[in-house]
């Protein structure tokens, strides 16, 4: 049951950054929860490789190279995700952290 909770909670999150944000954007609610979806996935099994294989440059970068990464994942998921749009690199990065201050607001809230 959290697991559904949190998935809504993102989905939510999601529509509202998408709201803030130009050049985000996201078709309707179906479309939100199907890239929250993806996007988990993709945080749980994509994005721990690509920071073990991008470690060096984190060290160097004092972890502000995870924002990188999430911005290319967030581009990853609009690809894939049909009604799901991020128009770019900068826009990308933007949602990415927008989405994770939202995501926590909204976990506190609930």
């Amino acid at each position: 049951m959290k697991i559904i909770i949190n998935w809504l909670i993102f989905t939510f999150a999601i529509i509202i950054a998408a709201y803030l944000l130009p050049g985000v954007t996201v078709n309707n609610f179906i479309a939100a929860l199907i890239a929250a979806l993806i996007l988990g996935l993709i945080n749980a099994v994509i994005k721990p490789i690509l920071l073990v294989l991008t470690l060096p440059i984190n060290i160097l970068t004092l972890g502000l190279f995870t924002l990188v990464i999430n911005a290319v994942l967030i581009l990853l998921a609009s690809w894939i995700v049909p009604g799901f749009n991020v128009a770019g690199f900068w826009q990308a990065l933007l949602f990415g952290i927008v989405l994770s201050a939202i995501s926590y607001i909204l976990d506190k809230i609930f």
